[in-house]
């Protein structure tokens, strides 16, 4: 059975009001008519009024004029009444009817739309609500475009390079030697690893991840990790430092080993890979305010103000900080991030700008009950 469409609010909100005023007359049509003539008539006696014609002609005159005087001010009242409601159902429809068109727009897609001129402070707080929740699917809608664009990039750069090296094969340009099962076997690896990537962080971002939370010691997270990049720093031959103070407060944290060591691995290796030969990066752990702060910082490439905003979303790239010729898909920093925030914490970034270094800090909440 289909569902009749619903009435129209001006002609409901005119119909309660006429009846709350219909109501209010014959209430006090009837009050008026039960107390009235017994109080006019204790009036009349205490006045020495006990002629019965004079008590009836009185009694006439105040029957007649109240019930005038009554009925022209209903009349007035319920007059106003119904012109006031109209004027503002007309206005609140007015305004609902804008939200309504709005909604349809950005239905369609039109994300840019905003709701202006609001008739009363509720509608305001609505139309502010809906504006945000509009600049918010339009930054949602932006980021999806460009994570498609950026994943068919990902996807078609290893495809082509397999492409060549398959047309090379079959024209004789290059042996079905080692050295073709290489470069097809490094860029089935790149798509696998994209593949892991995108979702590991789709998995962080909706709380998918299984934690094995412990109680750890942050200092001994920050050496293991330092320990697993050493070889990799040395090759480039970039200094790795760590730096704490032994005796400072206490570093203890609710963590898991593993998912804190692939976030500072991840630092790590993004700090190595914009550091050149001969440059410095620098591990440091200490205790702030309840938290405990792992913070790498490098004096590498360095990051714009342009950028430093984005850097944390999926696939993002600028021209020198986020090089897709250095490797890495473009995902680590959003799993970073993520995974922060699954242990109620938090990843930042900050750069004095490009070729002043970066530093990347993460936040940990200091395990409870610990000073």
């Amino acid at each position: 059975m289909s569902r009749s469409a619903p009435g129209s609010l001006t002609t409901r909100l005119l119909i309660s009001q006429i009846a709350v005023s219909t109501a209010m007359a014959l209430t006090m049509v009837v009050v008026a008519a039960i107390a009235g003539p017994s109080l006019f008539e204790a009036h009349m006696h205490q006045a020495g009024q006990a002629n019965p014609e004079v008590l009836a002609h009185s009694a006439e005159a105040f029957r007649t004029a109240g019930l005038l005087s009554l009925t022209i001010g209903l009349l007035i009242a319920f007059a106003g009444t119904v012109i006031v409601s109209v004027l503002v159902a007309r206005r609140l429809r007015r305004s609902l009817d804008r939200l309504g068109d709005a909604a349809v727009r950005i239905s369609q897609g039109d994300y840019n739309l905003r709701v202006q001129d609001a008739d009363s402070r509720e509608l305001d707080t609505l139309a502010n609500s809906f504006n945000a929740m509009a600049e918010k699917l339009g930054g949602v809608e932006a980021t999806r475009r460009r994570l498609l664009t950026d994943l068919a990039h990902e996807i078609r750069t290893p495809l082509a390079s397999m492409e060549i090296c398959v047309e090379s094969l079959e024209d004789g340009a290059i042996d079905p030697g080692p050295e073709a099962w290489r470069i097809l076997t490094d860029q089935i690896q790149r798509i696998s690893r994209l593949a892991g990537d995108i979702g590991q962080v789709s998995a962080a971002e909706e709380g998918r991840l299984a934690m094995d939370l412990q109680t750890t010691n942050a200092l001994e997270l920050a050496e293991r990790a330092i320990r697993a990049a050493r070889d990799g720093y040395d090759r480039k031959q970039v200094t790795l430092t760590l730096t704490s103070d032994p005796s400072g407060p206490d570093l203890t944290v609710e963590a898991d080993a593993a998912r804190i060591g692939q976030v500072l691995g991840n630092l790590l290796s993004n700090a190595l890979r914009h550091t050149a030969p001969g440059g410095r990066v620098e591990l440091s752990v200490a205790s702030r305010d309840g938290w405990v702060e792992l913070q790498v910082a490098d004096d590498g490439d360095g990051i714009s103000s342009k950028h430093l905003p984005h850097i944390f979303e999926r696939f993002y790239r600028a021209d020198t900080a986020r090089d897709r010729e250095r490797g890495g898909t473009g995902v680590g920093l959003a799993i970073s991030r993520a995974i922060a925030e699954a242990h109620g914490g938090q990843l930042s970034a900050a750069s004095e700008g490009p070729g002043r270094g970066a530093v990347l800090t993460l936040l940990l909440p200091r395990r409870s009950g610990r000073s």
